[in-house]
């Protein structure tokens, strides 16, 4: 007979190789290879007879939209596109420790009181589940606990007419299929119990939320197709120095992706945050140089962040560059036009770039923004505390238009601010200026505005969007 053959599956990206090796030729990551039994093979020279034959429809019909269970709270109902769709998987990927069972918790509290809730835990205990419940105040919500890792036992519980509604797994890397002999958490592990409980969800009709680990570059462990087979995928994200979380949709079957939903994480658990924009610039120092309020825009959300820069003198042959928040290939490309555009002399200095609030920032429209704290801070000529700024910059130094223009200015205007930087407008007969806001067509008119004249070579303000709607003094936040 002969002797059966083993496989090594990387654990990183799910790759396959014949033989071990200490590292994997597919993603480059060092001690990922793991040996599992090979799988059965598909049986091959299958025809046509035998099958099934499916129907195909067209195009044409009135889809109906799909029920929602709403939560009660807003900032995750928002991310998901207005509250959970019966039948759905939900991946919720962060680091350990930034929140995600007890967002979950939460979340099936929440539900406990519209919908039959369970919580199967893998990694803790009842008893340890309930003192969490107690600390978050959700104690007497009546979602089911339990605590186990096998796939057949919770499928067998869960696949029932009186079953629960909404289920919560966490984690996803703890289950097992006793079918397969590898260990729980390798690739074949992790992608066979999730095909089995989004199967069995979307054939019951409930609501399952799966928690999955992260590896050290901020991706959800396994290999990627676990995204491919859930509807919407989730990220938590922030920094545990910081309070604030933010939770990401990268993928949404049931609504628009790249939504945000702010949190703050307190003694009683999470708590969201209605207007993060008043949240993030409530401790923000006016009149310093260096530092410039960004519009941005996350999802469907126009928010407003500060982002600050230090040009400091390098005693060092390489001068550093260092970025929390934003990404380093553009710092580099911003400072590279600075230089090569406009004359602005930055090789021999240090720099150092970040997003206050512990908040990442992916758009190119903070070009503008990095730029004007760049300049303000080389030049030592703060930025008009009243002023936001956004825009994309080109290798040539030209300022493009960016999208969602006069969602950004609304936003600012609530919160107070009277003057703005903007990329020239794309309507026709229109430049996008106006008393208080400003187009700026090349980046050499913003170092312009930096030449010695101050806060007086700004736009004036109380001026007026690009809707000609005036844009009014408002109360200061914080």
């Amino acid at each position: 007979m002969p002797r059966e053959r083993s496989q090594y599956v990387c654990q990183s990206c799910g790759a396959v190789s014949p033989k071990w090796s200490g590292r994997c030729d597919a993603c480059g990551e060092w001690n990922t290879l793991v040996e599992e039994a090979p799988r059965e093979s598909v049986p091959r020279g299958l025809s046509g007879k035998g099958g099934r034959k499916i129907q195909f429809v067209g195009l044409e019909g009135a889809p109906q939209p799909a029920p929602r269970r709403i939560t009660g709270i807003a900032e995750f109902d928002r991310v998901c596109g207005g509250g959970l769709v019966p039948g759905s998987a939900l991946l919720i990927g962060g680091e350990p420790g930034i929140g995600k069972s007890t967002l979950l918790l939460q979340v099936a509290a929440a539900l406990a009181g519209s919908a039959r809730s369970a919580y199967v835990s893998g990694e803790e205990a009842v008893d340890q589940l309930r003192l969490r419940a107690e600390r978050l105040g959700v104690a007497d919500a009546p979602v089911g606990l339990a605590a186990a890792t096998s796939v057949r036992d919770i499928a067998a519980s869960l696949d029932a007419a009186a079953g629960p509604e909404v289920v919560v797994v966490d984690s996803i890397q703890t289950m097992f299929v006793d079918s397969l002999e590898s260990a729980p958490g390798t690739v074949a592990q992790v992608r066979a119990s999730a095909q089995e409980l989004i199967r069995l969800a979307k054939r019951r009709g409930f609501s399952v939320l799966m928690v999955g680990h992260v590896t050290k570059d901020g991706q959800i462990a396994g290999p990627r197709v676990l995204e491919h087979m859930v509807d919407t995928v989730l990220y938590f994200e922030g920094d545990r120095s910081h309070q604030f979380r933010i939770l990401r949709a990268v993928k949404n079957r049931y609504g628009a992706t790249d939504e945000i939903g702010v949190f703050e994480m307190s003694d009683a658990g999470l708590v969201e945050i209605a207007n993060p924009s008043a949240l993030f610039l409530a401790e923000r120092a006016e009149a310093v140089a260096g530092t410039t309020v960004f519009a941005g825009m996350e999802g469907s959300r126009p928010m407003l962040v500060e982002i600050q820069a230090l040009v400091a003198p390098s005693a060092l042959g390489t001068p550093r560059r260092a970025v929390v928040g934003w990404d380093s290939g553009r710092l580099a490309m911003v400072l590279a036009v600075l230089e090569a555009r406009c004359g602005l002399t930055l090789a021999g200095a240090d720099v150092y770039l970040n997003v206050a609030g512990g908040l990442r920032i992916a758009e190119p429209a903070a070009d503008l923004a990095v730029a004007a704290a760049l300049v303000s801070s080389a030049t030592q000529v703060p930025v008009p505390a009243d002023s936001v700024v956004f825009g994309e910059i080109g290798l040539s130094g030209e300022v493009r238009p960016v999208a969602q223009a006069d969602a950004r200015l609304k936003e600012a205007a609530k919160l107070g601010f009277t003057r703005a930087l903007t990329p020239p407008s794309r309507r026709r007969g229109g430049s996008g200026e106006g008393t208080g806001v400003r187009a700026v067509r090349h980046v050499q008119e913003l170092v312009d505005l930096f030449g010695g004249k101050g806060r007086e070579s700004w736009p004036n303000g109380a001026g007026a969007d690009r809707m000609g709607r005036p844009l009014k003094r408002r109360a200061r936040h914080g």
